[in-house]
């Protein structure tokens, strides 16, 4: 069960989109226990892209980030509100964002975390190749030339190539980094996307979604960006996460080679 709230209105039924459509590019932001991050983080999104709508997806946070996203809603017609009443999951959450901001007429979608690890300037370069037409889906790469990650230790490092190279291996893919989340898609290429098909609930939602697209033809690009840990906050990156990763890029691959492979939305 999830309520839209748009910026003027009162909370609208499950999964509808905002009471006016808004064309232009759209930022979907999932939200769990951001409170201290939220404000700030809003301010530069839309510092970085003025004419952008921005939809808050929130989880259900204990902690009152939905209350702080619904006054900032109020006071700022590009910010809308999706309220979930749990914790399903960051796949979960974006599915979720991106039916609303496809029905509320976004002609490009990006997606992005709240705690600051995605730097907000860089928006104009992610969203540049969907601009001007060269790309599909454009990943904010660490691991393309001029990409780089501060702030994390060896250990995580080796985690996160590791997880990339496991996955361009297994599934073929072209690009090099594939659990990154700071993305920009062609509303018409994400559109394409079989929601409905999507079982990966975690942070390898983020493999799963660029396969999708390379296998329906999507001209993927990367683009370099600075990755930074967190400014406050706690991690959500766990063992099972990593253990969730391995199992369903195992499972893409058998299930592609048994005839089972993605689908266009229909």
């Amino acid at each position: 069960m999830v309520d839209l709230v748009p910026a003027t209105s009162t909370p609208a039924s499950p999964e509808s989109p905002p009471a006016e459509p808004r064309p232009g590019p759209w930022i979907a932001l999932p939200t769990y226990n951001e409170a201290e991050n939220l404000e700030p983080i809003v301010a530069a999104i839309l510092a970085a892209l003025p004419a952008a709508t921005l939809l808050v997806v929130d989880d259900g946070s204990p902690d009152g980030t939905g209350q702080i996203a619904d006054r900032l809603a109020a006071a700022d017609t590009r910010v809308h509100v999706l309220h979930r009443t749990a914790k399903a999951g960051l796949g979960r959450a974006y599915l979720a964002g991106f039916r609303v901001v496809l029905d509320g007429g976004a002609t490009a979608v990006i997606q992005m975390d709240a705690d600051w690890s995605h730097d907000p300037a860089a928006l104009p370069g992610l969203l540049a190749p969907i601009a001007d037409g060269s790309a599909d889906l454009v990943i904010g790469s660490r691991y393309t030339p001029g990409g780089r990650v501060v702030d994390w230790g060896v250990a995580r490092r080796l985690v996160s190539r590791g997880g990339s190279l496991f996955a361009r291996l297994v599934l073929g893919l072209p690009a090099g980094d594939l659990t990154g989340g700071f993305k920009a898609w062609r509303a018409e290429t994400l559109a394409t996307i079989d929601f409905d098909g999507v079982h990966a609930g975690g942070y390898v939602f983020q493999i799963e979604m660029t396969y999708r697209a390379n296998r329906l033809g999507a001209r993927i690009r990367e683009v370099p960006i600075t990755f930074r840990d967190r400014r406050v906050g706690q991690s959500k990156m766990s063992r099972r996460i990593v253990v969730e990763a391995l199992v369903v890029v195992c499972k893409l691959r058998v299930d592609e080679l048994r005839g089972r492979g993605p689908r266009r939305a229909r």
